[in-house]
């Protein structure tokens, strides 16, 4: 693997003993941003793996956002079987922020939450999220992307009458699920977890299991759990004419973007997707945007999937080829990020 980044730490943290990793991938816009996350790897070079691959997402999602700010990430890599010092672990990864010096800041991810960001800030001010939940800011982006990939597909951006599958219904994907049921659209909905039919009842949604969900016959499947949802085996099975979710990292591999696409699946790019939430917290707590400017940037998530949708078509590539490329023009012409 080539090392683009222009920063990678690792250090073991001196209070929980568990390797704190962060990559910084790019600064070339700005500040890099992205989340802390706290997972288990067999290997603790998995999870190093994870950063480096991770940042330089979030570099592409940050300038396809409209973001004045590069792409980083944090890793802690835990072992199997072991409870943490939770207190001791974010200590630990808010002293390795603040050795950077404001080149980068951490906000929730896998693992974390805003309350753990209100930890690490006791000991960095790099850190957002602090207390705010951001999942009503990204389903606000995945319905503008939404619209604008029924319009791709059908002509017109209403979302009343159209059907989705909404596979997870967490904290975005529940947001995400009650506002296609507050437009008209017919959601059906999965969860690993039973307890979450719930939220699909009180909004008149129909339920289902992961993998009925997954490869149910609508016109629109929303991923909105993990990542890895697309792969050589699910593509084959899948009964929708378009994917689009916040789900982060859909795809297995790279690859997969081809076989939805020889298939005549729309995929749009979850990098562009999902930007809702951090669009929000950058530009309301680093940026301190004005609420009508945020509440722009994050309906212009729609404008930047149609453009993307459009490059793809002109080029006869694929939408994430077409995302690829105009992230890194945005990323090397900085004059373009309004």
């Amino acid at each position: 693997m080539s090392l683009e980044h222009v920063r990678v730490v690792t250090e073991r943290g001196p209070r929980s003993g568990f390797p704190v990793i962060v990559a910084v991938h790019s600064t070339a816009l700005g500040q890099a941003i992205g989340g802390c996350r706290l997972s288990v790897y067999a290997d603790w070079r998995d999870g190093l793996e994870d950063a480096l691959r991770l940042s330089a997402a979030m570099t592409a999602k940050a300038a396809l956002a409209g973001l004045p700010n590069g792409g980083g990430k944090t890793v802690v890599a835990l072992p199997a079987g072991v409870a943490p010092d939770r207190r001791a672990v974010l200590h630990d990864v808010a002293d390795v922020i603040e050795s950077l010096g404001g080149d980068y800041a951490t906000g929730p991810d896998v693992g974390t939450g805003p309350d753990d960001m209100v930890t690490i800030g006791e000991r960095t001010p790099y850190v957002f999220c602090r207390g705010y939940d951001s999942s009503p800011g990204t389903a606000a982006g995945v319905l503008a992307a939404l619209r604008a990939v029924v319009a791709d597909r059908f002509g017109s951006h209403d979302l009343a009458g159209r059907s989705f599958a909404v596979l997870g219904v967490g904290r975005v994907g529940g947001h995400v699920l009650r506002l296609l049921t507050e437009a008209g659209a017919r959601v059906v909905a999965a969860d690993v977890d039973p307890s979450r039919r719930s939220v699909a009842d009180s909004f008149g949604a129909a339920w289902t299991d992961p993998h009925g969900c997954l490869t149910a016959e609508v016109d629109v499947l929303v991923p909105a759990a993990l990542g890895g949802v697309l792969t050589r085996k699910t593509v084959p099975e899948l009964r929708c004419a378009a994917v689009a979710g916040p789900a982060n990292n859909q795809l297995d591999r790279p690859g997969t973007a081809a076989l939805l696409h020889e298939r005549g699946i729309l995929w749009a790019p979850d990098v562009v997707v999902s930007a809702g939430g951090i669009i929000h917290a950058i530009g309301t707590e680093l940026h301190r945007e004005a609420p009508d400017r945020v509440a722009a940037r994050i309906g212009g998530i729609g404008d930047t999937l149609t453009r993307i949708l459009d490059a793809a078509r002109e080029t006869s590539s694929t939408p994430a080829e077409a995302a690829a490329r105009l992230a890194g023009w945005l990323v090397d012409y900085p004059a373009k990020i309004a």
